[in-house]
């Protein structure tokens, strides 16, 4: 499978990015289209990937929590694609950019079911962190730059 790993950039772009990362990480649990965007997105880094017809298949987000620290979030992979290297590729792209911005540190906080494609990438589990929606345990990791 060949796929693109890019910027969103036009407003339909943006709009389609959004759209995925609402389906995959909170319409399953009932929550509102909307609630997947926050106060600080146009801050952020966004990177997504798009099939050869430009289908938005995967997303992700870093933010910069200091000058030395970013912060991978709403990271998802359409489930028909999972395990074809596109998580990996989202991941690649934001420790670029985040080392081309001097960041020493990227941190996350991993769904449990993901915790293993992070470890296999470097990461290290701090802590256990949050219960998202009362039932998505999730785990603070990081990894040095």
């Amino acid at each position: 499978m060949s796929f693109d790993i890019k910027q969103p950039e036009s407003k339909d772009e943006f709009r389609r990015y959004y759209h995925l990362r609402w389906k995959l990480l909170r319409a399953p649990w009932n929550q509102p289209e909307g609630s997947e965007v926050d106060d600080i997105e146009d801050q952020c880094f966004h990177v997504m990937a798009v099939d050869s017809d430009n289908n938005v298949i995967a997303v992700a987000r870093l933010q910069f929590n200091s000058d030395t620290e970013a912060q991978i979030r709403y990271m998802a992979v359409a489930e028909t694609h999972e395990r074809q290297g596109l998580g990996s590729a989202l991941i690649k792209a934001m420790e670029t950019k985040a080392d081309a911005c001097a960041c020493r540190t990227i941190v996350l906080d991993a769904r449990e079911p993901a915790v293993g494609f992070y470890l296999k990438l470097g990461y290290m589990i701090t802590e256990k962190s949050y219960l998202l929606f009362n039932e998505i345990q999730h785990f603070h990791m990081t990894k040095n730059l």
